[in-house]
């Protein structure tokens, strides 16, 4: 899936030093391939970044294919039981509107992003994209397809006009405007003056309302 290349190049990446080793290796790891993408990043730098010798990363993680799976299941594995969890208590009510559902798939992806290095995270998981790894995407979709098919079932039956197609188009729109917010690298930058809680706020009552809209348009 991955190229390995190697260079001496060490980078400036934040490891708290008092955290396992297994942790250093994927906080680094989520950094460098923020930074320099999946091929970019070599295991010599994740080495001297993590503080590690390379046998610890060959021991915890195998190769570099399963760690970069690894980087994607702490945070993933989070954020879908969130997900999930919001999900089951807007179905419980006795009415349900598209935009109680885009709340649970929107929010708990915002907090993510706000929560020690989910920023970082994001900027990763939109390289996985950009860089078009087909077995990284396979990964992805094999592990958490089934949290994306449950909000699917709810829009479908939420927006009954719509064709199959043209709901896959639009919750796609949606999907890329979410990781676009979680990056960080839209115009819309937080103020001096405004928190982190309301302008984390402030971007989710947006983009669920600019959702509803593009998903309820003819």
């Amino acid at each position: 899936m991955l190229k390995r290349s190697f260079d001496s190049t060490r980078l400036g990446v934040p490891v708290n030093s008092s955290a396992s080793t297994k942790e250093r290796i994927l906080t680094a790891a989520e950094a460098l391939f923020a930074q320099r993408g999946f091929e970019g990043a070599s295991l010599r730098q994740l080495t001297a970044a993590a503080g590690v010798n390379l046998a610890a990363v060959n021991y915890h993680f195998g190769s570099k294919d399963h760690l970069v799976e690894q980087v994607f299941k702490r945070r993933l594995d989070q954020l879908n039981a969130r997900r999930l969890a919001a999900l089951k208590q807007v179905a419980s009510q006795s009415e349900t509107s598209l935009e109680d559902v885009l709340a649970a798939f929107i929010r708990p992806a915002l907090d993510l992003s706000h929560d020690g290095g989910g920023g970082l995270f994001m900027r990763v998981l939109a390289r996985a994209f950009a860089e078009h790894d087909d077995s990284l995407r396979k990964f992805l979709s094999e592990n958490y397809g089934h949290v994306m098919r449950q909000f699917t079932v709810e829009f479908a039956r939420l927006l009954p006009q719509l064709s199959k197609e043209e709901l896959y188009w639009r919750i796609d729109l949606v999907t890329g405007a979410l990781t676009h917010a979680m990056s960080g690298f839209g115009i819309i930058q937080r103020k001096s003056d405004v928190s982190e809680i309301t302008h984390r706020e402030q971007t989710a009552e947006h983009l669920i309302r600019f959702a509803a809209a593009g998903l309820r348009a003819p």
